[in-house]
């Protein structure tokens, strides 16, 4: 597998499984699945409720620790009372145990908002105790990543962010790339939003390869050093997600999907008043 090296040296396979929005039940067999078809770079979170079904799947799966590289995510914490870097270290201390792992590989901050900066320092102690290998954000535009990088000790290893065709990021990783933040991507299939899986561009080069379209924007992905963590419930399309390294786009391809760049998201914005205070009203236990 091909891996991209952290600005801390840790090395972190470009191509992972994702679980967002695979129902906890669900989970558990998706992740056996996933790792018996060779992935060995999970990501979940604390907000998708099912950090214990992935932990179960690798129990299950006999796999080495060493092995693997995972991910979860903070949720916003909320205790404006309080201490909120102790609610982290404890937030982190759930994960933990609901993942079964001593360890792990990545921990982020899931979204921009509330006092990420008690977060992050909590976080930054829970790093130097190797108890998180790496630490990074999610969703964080440029501006308060540039924020967080000026203002604190340890820079993000990692941001993920929604990047796919339709919303590519290219001033985002170019940003990042400066600072020494790896680019990761979520939503990269777009859940096929503007008929992604149709699209004639991306169709066309699918073809040329004998390839589908979702092995195209992987392999696109790849190339422009985006690590990505698509997710499938289905055996044979987690099989097909890792079947990219067989090929290579041409400068032409990779310029033709360029052109498809809305510079927008088909999701939501983090600048949104509306969605910043339903983001932060949602509570995680």
């Amino acid at each position: 597998m091909q891996t991209v090296t952290l600005n801390n040296g840790v090395e972190m396979p470009i191509l992972g499984f994702g679980v967002f929005q695979i129902p906890e039940a669900e989970t558990q067999a998706a992740v056996e699945a996933a790792l018996a078809a060779g992935y060995r770079h999970l990501d979940t979170a604390a907000s998708y409720l099912n950090e214990a079904a992935v932990g179960a799947a690798i129990k299950a799966s006999g796999i080495a620790r060493e092995e693997l590289f995972v991910t979860t995510k903070l949720w916003i914490q909320h205790a404006p009372a309080g201490n909120v870097q102790e609610d982290t270290k404890r937030a982190f201390e759930n994960s933990l145990a609901r993942l079964g792992l001593d360890y792990v590989d990545l921990y982020l901050i899931h979204q921009p908002l509330g006092d990420y900066y008690s977060e992050w320092r909590a976080m930054q102690e829970i790093n130097k105790e190797g108890r998180a290998r790496a630490i990074g954000v999610s969703n964080f535009h440029p501006d308060r990543l540039v924020d967080l990088i000026d203002h604190n000790e340890i820079v993000p290893a990692v941001n993920q962010i929604e990047t796919h065709p339709f919303h590519q990021r290219e001033a985002d990783q170019a940003l990042m790339r400066e600072r020494g933040v790896q680019i990761e991507s979520w939503g990269p299939f777009a859940e096929g939003k503007n008929n992604l899986f149709t699209d004639p561009v991306l169709s066309n080069i699918a073809e040329a390869h004998g390839k589908s379209v979702a092995q195209v924007v992987l392999r696109w992905l790849i190339q422009r050093d985006v690590v990505v963590i698509p997710k499938s419930v289905r055996p044979e399309r987690m099989a097909q997600n890792l079947d990219v390294f067989d090929f290579t786009l041409t400068d032409e391809q990779m310029g033709g999907i360029a052109a498809l760049d809305t510079g927008a998201s088909l999701f939501f914005d983090h600048r949104d008043p509306a969605m910043v205070s339903w983001l932060g009203g949602r509570r995680i236990n």
